[in-house]
């Protein structure tokens, strides 16, 4: 048996602490060591986005990134994009233009927005999905999530000015 490793995180806003075998992946650490859920696995091979997470700012599919490498790290989640019981805007824009259905895409859906907006405040559809195509949703057609990207767009403008 390999020998246990202590992996400190930074997640959310808050330092986490747990064990991890050498060959335990990031994905696996967050929902088993750690108990956030809002980290999905689906594909286990990095071609759905449903374990999408932030790491250290940039998008980051955590069921291809080992535990172990990310002693020290920032890592977010989608569960950390609310603040004191708010939902961000964007998950404000995906709860009113129904961007999602069974929800299991969503929290890679929301980052990967999050990481989009970023860039680009103002995104075409184009743009929208070609940012969201390492994302795959089952149920929704997309035209519900491109609407709630828009709508976050639109939310996030106005509250800058």
């Amino acid at each position: 048996m390999a020998e246990r490793r202590t992996v400190s995180v930074h997640v959310d806003g808050r330092t986490r602490t747990g064990v991890a075998e050498p060959r335990l992946l990031l994905a696996d650490f967050l929902r088993r060591e750690l108990g956030l859920t809002s980290v999905h696995v689906a594909c286990e091979q990095g071609l759905c986005g449903a374990c999408t997470v932030r790491l250290d700012g940039r998008l980051a599919l955590s069921c291809l990134v080992l535990a172990v490498q990310v002693d020290g790290c920032e890592i977010q989640t989608a569960a950390g994009l609310a603040s004191g019981g708010d939902l961000h805007p964007i998950q404000q824009a995906f709860r009113e233009k129904h961007g999602l259905q069974c929800g299991y895409c969503t929290p890679g859906m929301l980052l990967a927005t999050q990481a989009l907006l970023e860039v680009t405040p103002e995104p075409t559809e184009a743009e929208i999905r070609e940012h969201l195509a390492g994302n795959v949703c089952r149920c929704t057609g997309y035209t519900g999530i491109v609407a709630s990207v828009r709508e976050a767009s639109r939310l996030m403008l106005e509250q800058r000015s």
